[in-house]
């Protein structure tokens, strides 16, 4: 039975590609605290049956959908990268719908905070729905080999992903707490721990 007096507070964490956000996120879960991913809500608002993807059927045509009737995420990403106008409208349709998503999925958190996970979190506009943001940090060259191992990727499409990413001073300068992982998995481990006790004494968010 959750009490209706309770609100837990909002944690941002974000982070470039190859930063550990992932991992970090995974550590908090595993501490029990309520998790909604930006990218996961952006993914459930296109399921089918729901209005968006009839909107984005309706407006672009069928060419958008797979055979199984889901999205064709590469041929809608091809359409509206070709045309800004077109990258606008759909971002008009989604964003507020990917809003209201990620509200109600932290609406039934039971934990004392909840985290919202998103890479955009400063570029959407989404660290408005935070009390405080935790910005996992590592130094550029180890985001380009963590990521280029990963995902096998080259160095060029590293670099590309992380132009068009929030630049790492847009990010720190949202941020209430940085965690910079430049260190083992360990270590990211304890740090985590560290400052889920800290967010444990906040009421709100702030000291």
């Amino acid at each position: 039975m959750t009490n209706p007096a309770f609100k837990p507070w909002i944690l941002g964490l974000t982070g470039g590609i190859g930063s550990g956000k992932s991992a970090a996120a995974q550590h908090f879960i595993d501490l029990g605290v309520h998790l909604v991913d930006a990218d996961n809500a952006a993914r459930w608002v296109v399921e089918p049956g729901r209005p968006a993807l009839a909107k984005i059927v309706e407006h672009f045509g069928a060419q958008v959908l797979q055979a199984n009737g889901e999205l064709d995420r590469s041929a809608l990403r091809r359409l509206i990268f070709q045309d800004p106008e077109q990258r606008r409208w759909l971002e008009t349709l989604l964003h507020p719908l990917i809003g209201q998503e990620i509200i109600s999925y932290l609406a039934r958190a039971e934990s004392p905070y909840a985290i919202l996970v998103s890479p955009l979190l400063v570029e959407s506009g989404q660290y408005k729905m935070t009390q405080r943001v935790l910005v996992i940090d590592a130094p550029e060259q180890l985001q380009i080999q963590r990521t280029m191992q990963r995902d096998s990727t080259s160095e060029e499409q590293v670099q590309a992903i992380l132009k068009a990413q929030a630049s790492r001073e847009q990010r720190l300068s949202h941020a209430d707490d940085v965690l910079i992982n430049d260190r083992d998995p360990a270590w990211l481990k304890s740090e985590v721990e560290r400052l889920h006790h800290f967010y444990l004494t906040l009421r709100g968010g702030q000291p």
